[in-house]
């Protein structure tokens, strides 16, 4: 009885509201069949290809605007869009111009929020520039006038660090006492004095 009704109900639309129907259910399916394979820990999205060849420098790959995962976005709310536009009435020309634009949006949408999210993204690489400037604890003493190296454990990026320092000071600075980093040598070592104004 329900498969009778749902083929009169089918039998009774026009190609033009049919074709809306197709799109719309077709792919809120494959959105339902992608949401659960991303929430199973898989990737839905094929277009990407390999991402470990595509990765350099730790900067990872941006986001791509043809993907599967917004053609599928695209087509359902295009779907559903046209399908609201049939039921209220509109010409077909204007059902188009929105299903089309709804759909775009939500595509638009989805590229402002992934990249938003990769600014988020921190590399885990320590960038030793990015200590200039913080205070740090000698753990090792620091020799005079460049005299040798010395080390010093201090927070960069979020997690404590050991590194190698040396210092312009006159008079060596002793293990314990704060430091403020001056400048870096070679991206490996830091030039701190004793001096924290």
């Amino acid at each position: 009885m329900v498969l009778l009704d749902i083929s009169s109900w089918w039998q009774g639309m026009d190609l033009f509201a049919k074709t809306f129907w197709a799109f719309a259910l077709l792919f809120s399916l494959l959105f339902l069949i992608q949401l659960v394979i991303s929430f199973a820990g898989g990737d839905g999205d094929a277009s990407s290809g390999d991402a470990d060849e595509a990765v350099g420098d730790d900067h990872g790959v941006g986001y791509q605007f043809f993907t599967i995962k917004n053609m599928i976005a695209f087509f359902t709310f295009f779907g559903w869009t046209g399908i609201a536009g049939i039921s209220g009435g509109l010409g077909k020309g204007l059902t188009i111009a929105l299903a089309f634009a709804a759909g775009s949006v939500v595509v638009l949408i989805m590229a402002f929020l992934f990249r938003s999210m990769s600014r988020l993204k921190q590399s885990g690489t320590l960038q030793i520039k990015n200590a200039i400037g913080l205070i740090a604890e000698t753990y090792l003493f620091i020799p005079a006038n460049r005299g040798g190296f010395g080390k010093v454990h201090i927070k960069v990026q979020g997690s404590l660090h050991e590194l190698q320092a040396i210092t312009d000071d006159a008079e060596q600075i002793p293990t314990g006492k704060l430091v403020k980093v001056i400048a870096v040598v070679n991206d490996s070592v830091l030039i701190v004095t004793s001096s924290l104004s």
